[in-house]
């Protein structure tokens, strides 16, 4: 175990115990330093991980780090979001914003990979949140179609296919996977498929 994996379990540990060890990783999402903010958002994914209900109270505090300049803060804050969306969805309508300039970062695919697993989550809540947020993820589905993300975002995708979504969504998430499920190999044409029997 790395010295870095030490640290975040007791930060993560001490967090769980005790609220006031929370409250300063949440306080270090918003501080100067670029390599705390990293450190308090990989700590909070691990307390996210064993007990999303501690983190939960802070969801503007996650929603603002969005807007931070790196990289992992964002997709960490991303994936604990993508937690939070089960246990309180509306609370996660205040991230698109943040989530949306994150699903098109050229220069990162684990912030993409992040935005297009939480897009997906809260769009296949409700059928009315299914056709606000199917526009970002079918174009993030044509942008990163090539990248080396692109299979974790389709089994994103797949799940997103098995949610609430509207019929008009449903009948555009088919057109967009049908040459990929007729045309494709591998798990790309399997994923299409299981999207295309989904909507059906």
């Amino acid at each position: 175990m790395s010295e870095q994996t030490e640290e975040l379990d007791r930060l993560a540990t001490e967090a769980l115990a005790s609220d006031e060890k929370l409250q300063q990783l949440i306080d270090s999402l918003a501080g100067s330093s670029r390599r705390e903010r990293q450190t308090a958002a990989a700590a909070l994914a691990l307390v996210a991980h064993h007990d999303i209900d501690k983190v939960i109270p802070y969801h503007a505090e996650l929603v603002d780090a969005l807007n931070r300049p790196e990289a992992q803060t964002r997709w960490e804050c991303l994936d604990i979001l993508t937690q939070i969306v089960p246990q309180d969805s509306r609370v996660c309508d205040k991230a698109l914003p943040g989530a949306e300039p994150a699903l098109f970062d050229e220069k990162n695919g684990p912030v993409r990979l992040a935005a297009m697993r939480f897009m997906c989550k809260l769009g296949a809540t409700t059928e009315a949140r299914s056709e606000r947020i199917w526009p970002f993820i079918d174009e993030g589905i044509q942008c990163c179609h090539g990248d080396l993300e692109y299979q974790d975002m389709l089994s994103a995708v797949v799940e997103f296919s098995q949610g609430k979504l509207s019929k008009d969504v449903k009948e555009q998430l088919a057109n967009r996977v049908r040459f990929d499920a007729e045309i494709g190999r591998g798990w790309l044409k399997r994923k299409s498929q299981a999207v295309l029997d989904n909507v059906k």
